[in-house]
């Protein structure tokens, strides 16, 4: 997790404690504030096949990750082995990347309408409180590598960072969630195997310092093979642009946070 994101995590987690008097005593305690976008922390910006965050207490006896024996059908599973939580989103259940007592990382599922669910967490058999959620078309999210800066690598996966940044005119490659549905539809829970773009792609858009990248700079908006929940983009940055410049990412009104940078060295 983030610097920045330890800080959202914090913040989340008091949220929930001085809600727990709401909760009934032992049971797994969280509220809606506490309900993220996983990659940009924001409260509320959760959609289908978006990874989110769950922070609370009691919300599992054991910390645990998915592993490659999780992954043996090819599909995201609802239960990590031996940990006993579940989470639904109107009764479907969603996919558990990761469960610890004050955390839950989980993928809603793709099948879902964006429209009002209720989300529970449930432990043992033990449910928490149903939680009305708002779920958008989309609802984009760069993941960070710190308080102030986005995540992105080269195109051969190399890190982008402060003492290593980009250049005008290199491609670099943007990591994300909450991008919305795929042409085809990704099944619910199903690691990709191969690029799909996203459904709404003339709707996508990448900011830099508050400008539009021109469209002919996207080379790829679409899941990350291997990795259910996630997108990647694929750019071309511009051959003029200043150091360091504000990056956000839309899909039509949907816009990922602002403050976020890209490290550039401009030339």
């Amino acid at each position: 997790m983030s610097r920045g994101g330890w800080l959202a995590a914090a913040i989340l987690c008091a949220s929930a404690l001085r809600a727990e008097e709401q909760c009934v005593l032992g049971a797994p305690c969280y509220t809606q504030a506490g309900i993220v976008n996983a990659a940009s922390y924001e409260p509320g910006a959760i959609g289908p096949n978006t990874i989110v965050s769950i922070f609370g207490t009691n919300l599992s006896f054991v910390t645990a990750a998915v592993s490659p024996e999780d992954l043996a059908s090819g599909k995201m599973p609802v239960e990590l082995s031996r940990t006993g939580v579940r989470v639904l989103a109107d009764g479907l259940h969603c996919y558990i990347y990761y469960v610890s007592p004050p955390q839950v990382n989980l993928l809603i599922p793709s099948n879902l309408t964006p429209t009002n669910v209720k989300l529970q967490l449930v432990r043992d058999g033990t449910a928490g409180p149903p939680v009305k959620l708002m779920l958008r078309d989309a609802a984009p999210g760069l993941f960070l590598l710190d308080a102030t800066t986005a995540i992105a690598t080269r195109a051969d996966f190399t890190l982008i960072t402060r003492d290593t940044p980009a250049r005008p005119g290199e491609i670099v490659i943007l990591w994300a969630t909450g991008l919305g549905a795929t042409v085809p539809p990704m099944e619910a829970g199903q690691i990709p195997a191969e690029a799909v773009w996203i459904a709404r792609r003339s709707d996508f858009r990448v900011e830099l310092a508050g400008e539009a990248v021109p469209r002919e700079n996207l080379l790829y908006a679409g899941v990350a093979p291997g990795f259910a929940g996630l997108y990647q983009i694929n750019l071309r940055l511009p051959k003029s642009l200043r150091a360091d410049p504000e990056i956000r990412i839309a899909v039509g009104e949907a816009i990922s946070p602002a403050g976020f940078h890209l490290p550039v060295r401009a030339e």
